[in-house]
């Protein structure tokens, strides 16, 4: 028996008995599925940071959208509030490195 004790994505236990193995889960409450989330947000960040690919890029965008809906936002509330900060304040697609303000 491995114990994993973490959020996973809704097919995991199919994958899993379809490969001859039985799985124990539970469904959690709203406020603990947030805190699952963020915990999950933080895993799938430190995967990125040490592998670098586009696959974990995938899995950070995955779940931060599964943390807007479970938050009450909308998807398009996330892009507009994203494409207003670019509007006001910028993106970082010129690679501006502040080093200090006098």
């Amino acid at each position: 028996m491995k114990v994993h004790n973490k959020l996973v994505r809704d097919k995991i236990p199919e994958i899993i008995e379809a490969a001859g193995k039985q799985s124990v889960t539970h469904i959690l409450s709203d406020e603990e599925y947030i805190t699952a989330l963020e915990i999950k947000l933080n895993e799938e960040v430190s995967e990125y940071q040490e592998d670098k690919n586009i696959e974990e890029m995938a899995d950070i965008l995955e779940v931060l959208q599964a943390i807007c809906i479970a938050r009450g936002y909308t998807l398009d509330q996330l892009e507009e509030v994203r494409a207003n900060k670019v509007q006001e304040r910028g993106g970082f697609n010129e690679k501006i490195f502040l080093e200090y303000v006098e």
